[in-house]
């Protein structure tokens, strides 16, 4: 199974989880397990394990959608692959 990583980070507001989760129904992206909190009232961190095996774009192509509608929501929306992240974290 190829999985990823999806981090997104901005101030709270109605539909972050609604929005992101619908993109990454129509791009055929299956999250598997999520997080989310709002730390200090008002900054929303939600990170999510999804499925990308039977995504309907390249990565790059899916990696540039979510910059973008986290762009037009006015939060951050990043994916990187479940390697790379495991990666960056170990101690």
């Amino acid at each position: 199974m190829n999985r990823a990583i999806v981090t997104v980070l901005g101030r709270d507001k109605v539909g972050i989880i609604a929005t992101v989760s619908g993109r990454l129904s129509e791009l055929n992206i299956n999250i598997l397990d999520i997080t989310q909190t709002v730390m200090d009232e008002n900054i929303f961190v939600m990170l999510m394990l999804v499925d990308i095996s039977k995504k309907t774009l390249s990565f790059h192509e899916v990696k540039e959608a979510l910059r973008q509608l986290g762009e037009a929501h006015g939060v951050s929306v990043r994916i990187q692959s479940e390697e790379i992240f495991d990666s960056m974290h170990k101690v």
